[in-house]
C-alpha cells in the first residue's frame, strides 16, 4: 500500500474539534467550576483561570433562514463566530469578553429572544415534526408550543422554580420525541378511527403493508367494487396512528 497523507473522503461529519472555540480547546478537559452569573447566562472557570460565558436564548425548533442569518450575525458580532444549539432548541452564545453579555442580550430581547433557560427555570419546550412533515401527527407541534412557551416565559426568564423544569410535546401517541422523560408531557392523540378512500388506496400504499401497520388488527383486507382495499374495524382500533403513514 502507498505511504503518506491519508487519502481524505467526505464520508461522514468532519471532527467536532475542528468548530470549538478557542478558548474550550485550550481548556478542553481542565474545567473547574461552572455558576450562573444570572438568569440565561453562565461562566464556566478553567484551572488556568481562563473563563467562558454561555448566553442562552430561546429559539423555536423551526427556524426562518432570516433567523439563522440573524444569530450568525450576533455570534460574528460578539463570540467570534461560534454559538451552539442545545438538544431543546435553544442557542447558546459562547463568549470571552464578559463586557459583551449586556449588549448581547440587549440585541437578542430587541429581535424578540428572550434570555434565560439555566438553573431553576423552564428550558426550550422539545417537540416532535408537527404538520410541516409528520404524515401521523394528531396535532401541529409548533403552534401549540408557542402558544405554552408564550404563557409560561416568566418562568423562562427568572430562577423562581424550585428545580429545572422540562416540558416536551409529541404530536402522536407514536412520540418519537420521548416526551414522557420530561418532568411535564403534552401528547396528541388521535381520537377518531381512519377513514379509507378506497378509490385511491391502490394508488397510496400496498394492502399487505397497511394491514400490518396495525398493532390491534384493527385493518384487514376487504374487496370493495372488485378491487383490493382495507376495512378498518373502529373497535379495535387504539388510534396510533401507525397507518396514517400508509393510507
Amino acid at each position: 500500500m502507498p505511504t503518506g497523507e491519508a487519502r481524505k473522503t467526505d464520508i461522514g461529519p468532519p471532527h467536532y474539534e475542528k468548530f470549538l472555540p478557542p478558548v474550550v480547546k485550550k481548556n478542553y478537559g481542565k474545567w473547574s467550576y461552572h455558576e450562573i452569573v444570572k438568569p440565561g447566562v453562565m461562566v464556566h472557570v478553567a484551572t488556568s483561570g481562563d473563563k467562558l460565558y454561555t448566553v442562552r436564548c430561546a429559539s423555536p425548533r423551526l427556524l426562518a433562514i432570516a433567523t439563522v442569518r440573524l444569530f450568525a450575525d450576533l455570534a460574528d458580532k460578539y463570540c467570534g463566530g461560534h454559538l451552539r444549539f442545545t438538544g431543546r432548541n435553544n442557542v447558546e452564545f459562547l463568549l470571552t469578553d464578559q463586557t459583551k453579555i449586556e449588549p448581547l442580550c440587549l440585541e437578542l430581547k430587541a429581535a424578540g429572544y428572550g434570555v434565560g433557560g439555566i438553573g431553576n427555570s423552564i428550558s426550550n419546550i422539545v417537540h416532535t415534526q408537527g404538520w410541516v412533515h409528520c404524515h401521523s401527527a394528531a396535532s401541529d407541534a409548533s403552534g401549540v408550543v408557542k402558544c405554552l412557551m408564550d404563557e409560561l416565559y416568566p418562568h423562562f426568564a427568572d430562577r423562581k422554580l424550585p428545580a429545572k423544569l422540562r416540558v416536551a410535546f409529541a404530536c402522536c401517541l407514536n412520540m418519537c420525541g420521548a416526551v414522557h422523560c420530561s418532568d411535564i408531557a403534552v401528547l396528541g392523540v388521535h381520537t377518531r378511527p381512519p377513514k379509507v378512500n378506497h378509490e385511491e388506496l391502490p394508488r397510496m400504499c400496498e394492502v399487505p403493508t397497511a394491514v400490518a401497520s396495525c398493532p390491534t388488527g384493527a385493518i384487514r383486507p376487504a374487496t370493495v367494487s372488485g378491487k383490493a382495499s382495507v376495512e378498518v374495524i373502529d373497535e379495535q382500533c387504539m388510534y396510533c396512528g401507525n397507518c396514517y403513514t400508509d393510507l
